[in-house]
């Protein structure tokens, strides 16, 4: 325990319950400081002393919109999601102070989201973005001690999806899209990126001579470079063409109409709308990035190369494509072959 300066006001620190605890004596003399410590000393001592948090009179509103501002719109990649998410939690809990909100209050929301219809994924990313909330509330912000959705059971979901284009489904899409959007397809096949990846592309990040593009990955906050293929490349070409041609000012390479970033929705819509068109079934814009890893393992690419490509920082991601890497592992019985071929121990049954 002690006593310490911050700014013009004194400060106590102590440890409480294991943790340590700073709390503002609210003066700048330094003599009632020592006097507010010493009180504070015995209260702890005879278990009187009650710890007061900020959070004890903040809102989960407060605390959300505070959340978005300084850490969901800045860094991730899914904060629409997130907004998306909070149209349905702050109804709810918009209006509960932050020490009222406890894991049987968070039940009754997953039930009443369930009546709703919601499924279990969509429920699950709903608490993950609340419990990342307090977590930020207690570790950074200093608001609360304790973080209710870590006592609550996320819901059960089914295995992942594995839904990936056939060439003839291909061929159905392209033939049915306007062409900006057929040149999104494309180049999604052909590079694995992510939908905003895509659409945040800009043009200094292409590398004609080394037939490259940098990507920003804002998901997980690192940068790849992917070489592209020659319908990649050529996709790219004609961008650069139209835009020449044209005039088109602005750094976004992929543009609709010319010249202006095309927004995700629009994007979305599009997509759906050349699906329905296709007579395709259960097919998302991500599923393309599966296409491609998915493509890129039956074609024997080892799963080091395909998790490098699609920018994982974990290979428990790449790992879903594993059933697709039977030709990758006939290379290795086949090398193994040869390796024993080359040592003269090409030993037949027959005697």
């Amino acid at each position: 325990m002690g006593i310490y300066k911050r700014g013009r006001t004194w400060w106590v620190r102590f440890s409480y319950d294991g943790r340590q605890i700073r709390t503002s004596t609210k003066t700048d003399n330094k003599k009632e400081a020592e006097d507010i410590y010493c009180i504070l000393r015995r209260e702890i001592v005879e278990g009187r002393w009650i710890e007061r948090l900020p959070g004890e009179k903040k809102r989960f509103r407060e605390m959300m919109e505070k959340y978005m501002k300084e850490h969901s719109i800045p860094t991730k990649a899914s904060s629409e999601r997130d907004k998306s998410s909070l149209t349905h939690l702050l109804p709810f809990f918009g209006n509960y102070y932050l020490k009222q909100i406890t894991p049987k209050a968070i039940n009754e929301y997953k039930n009443q989201r369930r009546i709703e219809g919601a499924s279990p994924s969509t429920i699950n990313r709903e608490l993950a973005l609340m419990k990342h909330a307090f977590n930020l509330a207690i570790r950074e912000w200093e608001w609360i001690n304790k973080n209710p959705v870590e006592r609550v059971s996320f819901e059960k979901e089914p295995p992942p999806r594995d839904r990936w284009l056939t060439r003839e489904e291909e061929e159905k899409i392209l033939s049915v899209s306007p062409q900006w959007l057929k040149e999104i397809i494309i180049f999604a096949l052909e590079t694995g990126c992510r939908r905003e990846e895509i659409l945040s592309l800009v043009w200094r990040e292409v590398d004609f001579s080394n037939h490259a593009i940098t990507i920003f990955g804002k998901k997980t906050g690192e940068r790849r470079s992917i070489p592209l293929t020659k319908r990649a490349l050529e996709v790219l070409m004609m961008r650069k063409t139209k835009r020449n041609v044209v005039s088109i000012k602005g750094d976004f390479v992929f543009t609709h109409p010319p010249g202006k970033k095309i927004n995700i929705h629009t994007l979305r819509w599009a997509f759906e709308t050349a699906v329905k068109k296709a007579g395709l079934e259960d097919l998302r814009f991500h599923d393309l990035r599966h296409t491609f890893a998915s493509r890129l393992a039956q074609s024997g690419v080892d799963p080091y190369t395909i998790q490098r490509l699609m920018g994982h920082k974990s290979f428990t991601t790449t790992h879903r494509y594993a059933h697709h890497y039977l030709e990758s592992l006939k290379r290795g019985i086949m090398s193994l072959e040869r390796f024993t071929e080359e040592q003269g121990q090409n030993f037949s049954l027959k005697n």
